[in-house]
């Protein structure tokens, strides 16, 4: 739907290009960003990260830093509102309404599904019933906690969406 709106409106759509953007201007593989999307570090990982900087299976070199989901988030923040200036854009999830919930010029709209549809999609797609389940599980979970760590909010967060929309 984000592509289709973003080709009727001739703007720019910035889906997966954001994380590709952000994976350019840290000089990592994409895939590092792409580990980060939307989820949060593990406790583990938070934990090591307190007392030693070394390499972990979600984190690249970036000089004396590590990529890790708050460096991740750092830049996403940065390049929103750089979006955002510029205009004439559609942007992707990534705590977009969060980052540009004070701008007049900003309209915000959630697509959602009920549980059961979701998993009939993923089904369509070839996943079996209970891989299925388990995946709707893990990337509902994922968002609320990243959603919750990041923003300090629940998810979804209704007061920042202008349209709410049940796909």
């Amino acid at each position: 739907m984000a592509a289709q709106l973003a080709d009727h409106l001739g703007w720019k759509l910035w889906d997966h290009r954001l994380t590709e953007e952000i994976a350019r201007l840290a000089n990592v593989d994409p895939s590092a960003v792409r580990r980060c999307d939307e989820r949060m570090d593990s406790r583990f990982y938070r934990l090591a990260k307190t007392f030693w900087r070394g390499s972990y299976e979600r984190s690249s070199p970036l000089g004396d830093q590590i990529f890790d989901t708050d460096r991740m988030m750092s830049m996403m923040e940065q390049i929103t509102q750089q979006i955002a200036e510029e205009g004439n854009a559609v942007v992707v999830g990534r705590g977009t309404p969060f980052f540009l919930r004070n701008r007049a010029d900003a309209f915000h709209v959630f697509l959602y599904a009920p549980r059961a549809e979701k998993i009939r999609r993923l089904g369509e797609e070839g996943h079996m019933i209970e891989e299925a389940e388990e995946l709707v599980e893990i990337v509902d979970r994922e968002r609320i906690a990243f959603i919750k760590h990041y923003f300090n909010a629940d998810w979804p967060t209704r007061s920042l969406y202008h349209l709410m929309l049940n796909t």
